[in-house]
This record gives structure tokens, C-alpha cells and sequence, in this order.
């Protein structure tokens, strides 16, 4: 039982959290909002409609959120080139990206719990797309590590405002597989900020590309605005302050604790690697040329989508027939991942496909810690508890990108201006070490939580 006597569960009466279908959860009280229809209770508007036009388009900004989370790792020759940038200013430029989206994760829980998603995501798209054009415009490193920032500011709910909109509209049951089929949504962003991306800039250079990625956005802003219905939830009667309190109840919480450290170094790392650096090592070290690189960064983003949707079928199905929780299934796929870095890491040819596919497919499963994270303190502060995951996760993302960079720069350049390859095995050697650490840690607590229960 994930629920303990220290840290009760702040679920709503009659929220429906028990049962297996997608649906809106009983007992909501119909309440007036600005903008998308509001939905009750007694309008449970059917797997259809849930699925278009509630699900889709915020899964279609998950996919624009990692679009530009991973455009850089196909746009970077032309920055270095255009902007002048070394490893570290590369490294740095790419990761205000996670510093904005971090640092935005606690404020934006708050936001998320007291206004919900659709309105809060449409705003902050908004700051998206402006970023997106200072970024178009700039020509030097800090106009568009500024940009980047902003950029990442307001992306920074793309998946939490998804992951709380399904808490309110999908039962318990069913949410790891909910949250599955968004994250893939998120994977097909990135398999559009490869190979078709790369063709895009070919025909009409970064610049005016991010113009575009601009005007997407502020579409899809539009779409969740007024197509979105607002979910009839209660109206917030608690105070600021005791919403920001809330946050005192998740970070002195034990199970967080246990979760958080292996969740955040684990998905932060792949985050630095997949959506950066993943493109020049595929260059420097396999040796492959621009298109190449691409190819190989398409396979990586479809990997990432059939294996989140794997993750979340067989989480699914082990709770639902085995009984076992998601943390369960995730071990076990965290196992395949680790075991897939080591591999790459010490033999890194272009016939190892099988280990790429799997760094790929399961880089980001320790996301599955979310819901086991969101069920132990219910719904009412379920966008606070994955936006605290994910400060986490993002700050380690900035860190690791950075600090790659720094790294390859302790080397001189190859003859074709690449970075040299004993760089990146020093950088990725020394964050698998730490993930693999704070995966024994993770184990040790639960050994030693389940022998105290």
C-alpha cells in the first residue's frame, strides 16, 4: 500500500478513482469558466470525445513541447557555424531550455491545481511562441540563450498540464496507460525535430524554421483555449498559502524521496543526451555524415515512442491481471536501458542497432515514478507532485548538458572541427555511474521500507 498513515491521500469525494474506464470522474459540481465548454458530471462526453477533444490536443502540445526540446540536436552545426559557439556555449545555449522549464515546474503546480490545465497551458504557450521568434531574430549567444529559456518557460507544462488533465479525467486504473500514449505523442515530436526537420531547414534555413514552429504554437494555443472543455471540478476555495503548504506535504514525504533522486538523474540525463548530444556523438564517434546523423536521431525518437507506449500496455496489464505496480515494471525496463547505455558506451559501432533502439526506447521510463507519485497523494495534488518531479528532472537536464560541453571542450577538436571522442565517454561514463547509484539507492530504500511495513 503506497499510502501511508504520515502523508494522507488528498482525494475528493466520490472522485471515482477506483474502475478501468476513460471517463469523467463522478461527483464533479458544475462551475463556470472563460472559454471551452464546461463539462459535468452527468455529461460524460464518451471515449471519442475524451479522446479528440480533450486528450489530442494536449498531446499535440507534448508534441510541440519536445519538438523544440530536441530541435537543437539537428539545428546545431548551423548555430556553431552562424553564432560562433564552442562545446560549453553550444551546451549552455541548448540547456536554458531545461533551466526555464525547471524553474517554472513549482509555480506552475500551483497554477495547474488552482486553474487547471487548459488555461494555464494556453497562456504559457503564448511565452512559447514568442520565445521561438526573439530566437528566429537573434544573432548572438545571449539573445538566443534568452530565447531558449523563454522558449523552454513556456513549454514547461506541456507534459505536467497532460498528465494532470488525464488525473482529472481518467481513472486511476487506466492513467500510466494515459500518460503512455502522451509521452508517445512526444516521441513523434521528436521524430519530427529529426530527419523531417533537418529537410525543413535544408529548404528554407533555422531561421524561418522557428518562425514556423512559432506560428504551430500559437495554434495549438488556440485549439486548447476554446475547443478544450473545462473540466466542472470544484472551485478553488482553499488560500495561496495553503496551496503553496501543499507543497510542504509532497517534499517531506519519504516516498518522494526514495522516487525523486533515480527519476530526476535518470530522465535528466537521457533528456541532456537525446535532445543535444546525441546528434554530435553520432557524428564524432560512429562517424556519420549530416544525413546520417539524422537518420539515426529519427530511429532514436521512434524507439522512444514504442517503447513509452510498451511501458505504459504493460503497466496496464500487469496492474490490472498480476497486480503488480508500476514501479514493478518499471525495474524492469530501467534494467534494459542501463544495460543498453553500458553497451553503447564500451562498444560504440554503427552495427550496434539493438542497443540503440533499447537506450532509446525505455531513455525515459523512470517517468513511470510520476503516477506511482500522483496516486500516493491523489488527485488534488497531482499537478504539485509532477511538477516537483520534474523540477528535479529538468534542473538535472541543464546540469548534464552543460557539463557535457564543458567536457569535450577538455579535448582538442578533430580535423573536421568535431569534438573528440574520448569527451563523451568520460561524460556519459560518469552520469552512468550516478544513475546507476542512485538506482541501488532506490532499490536499497524499497528493500528496506517493505522489510519495515
Amino acid at each position: 500500500m503506497l499510502i501511508a498513515p504520515s502523508a494522507p491521500r488528498f482525494a475528493t469525494d466520490g472522485s471515482g478513482m477506483e474502475g478501468e474506464g476513460l471517463g469523467s470522474r463522478p461527483g464533479d459540481r458544475p462551475v463556470e469558466r472563460a472559454g471551452g465548454p464546461v463539462v459535468g458530471a452527468q455529461d460524460d462526453i464518451g471515449v471519442a470525445r475524451l479522446a479528440f477533444m480533450v486528450l489530442a490536443p494536449f498531446a499535440a502540445g507534448y508534441f510541440m513541447t519536445y519538438l523544440f526540446r530536441s530541435v537543437n540536436a539537428v539545428v546545431q552545426p548551423d548555430l556553431v557555424a552562424d553564432i560562433g559557439l564552442t562545446a560549453a556555449g553550444l551546451g549552455l545555449l541548448t540547456a536554458a531550455y531545461f533551466l526555464g522549464y525547471g524553474a517554472w515546474q513549482v509555480p506552475l503546480g500551483v497554477l495547474l491545481d488552482r486553474y487547471g490545465p487548459r488555461r494555464v497551458q494556453a497562456a504559457q504557450f503564448v511565452v512559447a511562441a514568442v520565445g521561438a521568434i526573439v530566437f528566429a531574430v537573434g544573432n548572438d549567444q545571449l539573445t538566443l540563450t534568452i530565447a531558449r529559456g523563454l522558449i523552454g518557460l513556456g513549454v514547461a507544462g506541456g507534459l505536467m498540464s497532460s498528465f494532470k488533465l488525464v488525473v482529472m479525467w481518467v481513472s486511476t486504473a487506466r492513467v500510466p496507460l494515459a500518460n503512455a500514449c502522451v509521452m508517445a505523442s512526444g516521441g513523434l515530436g521528436a521524430v519530427a525535430a529529426a530527419k523531417p526537420t533537418d529537410l525543413l531547414v535544408g529548404m528554407i534555413g533555422w531561421r524561418w524554421t522557428f518562425v514556423v514552429l512559432a506560428i504551430a504554437t500559437l495554434v495549438n494555443a488556440a485549439v486548447i483555449y476554446f475547443v478544450v472543455p473545462e473540466k466542472a471540478n470544484r472551485a478553488p476555495t482553499s488560500t495561496w498559502r495553503a496551496q503553496v503548504k501543499g507543497l510542504g506535504v509532497i517534499f517531506g514525504d519519504r516516498f518522494f524521496w526514495r522516487v525523486a533522486p533515480f527519476v530526476g538523474l535518470s530522465c535528466g540525463g537521457y533528456l541532456a543526451f537525446q535532445t543535444l548530444w546525441a546528434g554530435p556523438w553520432v557524428r564524432d564517434v560512429l562517424g556519420y555524415d549530416r544525413d546520417g546523423v539524422a537518420d539515426r536521431l529519427t530511429l532514436l525518437a521512434f524507439a522512444f515512442v514504442c517503447g513509452t507506449l510498451l511501458g505504459g500496455v504493460l503497466a496496464d496489464v500487469a496492474r490490472r491481471r498480476f497486480g503488480i505496480g508500476v514501479l514493478g515494471v518499471m525495474n524492469l525496463l530501467v534494467t534494459l536501458y542501463l544495460l543498453s547505455h553500458l553497451a553503447l558506451l564500451f562498444e560504440p559501432t554503427r552495427t550496434s542497432l539493438v542497443p540503440w533502439l533499447l537506450f532509446g526506447a525505455f531513455g525515459q521510463i523512470a517517468i513511470m515514478g510520476y503516477p506511482a507519485a500522483s496516486e500516493r497523494f491523489g488527485p488534488e495534488l497531482a499537478g504539485r507532485t509532477n511538477t516537483a518531479l520534474n523540477l528535479l528532472t529538468f534542473l538535472v537536464a541543464f546540469a548534464v548538458q552543460y557539463a557535457v560541453g564543458a567536457a569535450l571542450d577538455l579535448w582538442p577538436r578533430n580535423a573536421s572541427g568535431g569534438y573528440h571522442p574520448d569527451g563523451y565517454f568520460w561524460a556519459l561514463a560518469v552520469h552512468l555511474a550516478v544513475v546507476v547509484a542512485a538506482f541501488a539507492l532506490y532499490l536499497r530504500l524499497g528493500a528496506a521500507r517493505a522489510r519495515g511495513s
